[in-house]
């Protein structure tokens, strides 16, 4: 794959990613993190079909309507808003970065991260040990999605990384509790489980 940075901290940047859609055909495109229909029962088992839900194409079909996609790169947003928006007139899609969330306190049902974190983890360093930058963006996203889930909302993450590695940046003490199921047999895939408590406390 051409399109692969030569390295990962690049991840991390918006300029890799416009240059990457830019660039990328129909057919290079590969699902790091499992398709949806790899994880549709796990998603309905935590989703109802009325939620708000802020992530897609595939969730819109299966009946999830109410779904808002945001990605750091403009190029990827406006490419699947013309792709989409005629066969999906509910769904909307914003350019922003997770850090800092352009929507009210309170106002989802539910987010689903699917390899962003992977990407904001992706620097030089120590994993055990995570430079400060790490764990500050890492920090930022988790604080802004507790922010905009409405009370008894979910957060589902999905990812290779290891709950060693990945649970110290998603806990949240009053708030929530860390539910992770394991997928897969040769190489394993994590599907963390975030519920906002309904009175949550600091």
């Amino acid at each position: 794959m051409s399109n692969l940075p030569t390295d990962n901290e690049l991840y991390g940047t918006i300029d890799y990613w416009n240059s990457r859609y830019a660039e990328e055909r129909e057919e290079d495109r590969f699902e790091w993190f499992k398709s949806y229909d790899e994880l549709s029962k796990l998603i309905d088992n935590y989703l109802s079909k009325d939620a708000r839900i802020c992530l897609s194409k595939d969730m819109y079909d299966a009946g999830f309507h109410k779904i808002t996609n945001i990605d750091f790169s403009q190029i990827l947003i406006d490419r699947m808003r013309s792709q989409h928006t005629e066969n999906c007139p509910e769904m909307t899609w914003i350019q922003g970065d997770v850090r800092h969330l352009p929507f009210a306190d309170s106002s989802f049902d539910a987010a689903i991260d699917k390899g962003t974190m992977d990407a904001l983890m992706c620097a030089k360093g120590d994993v055990w040990d995570p430079p400060k930058e790490v764990v500050e963006n890492c920090k930022m996203e988790v604080d802004e999605v507790a922010r905009i889930l409405k009370p008894g909302g979910i957060f589902l993450y999905i990812t290779f990384g290891q709950p060693h590695f990945r649970k110290p940046h998603l806990q949240r003490p009053g708030i929530w509790s860390v539910e992770v199921i394991e997928l897969g047999d040769m190489f394993h895939y994590y599907f963390y489980v975030m519920r906002k408590n309904i009175d949550p406390h600091p």
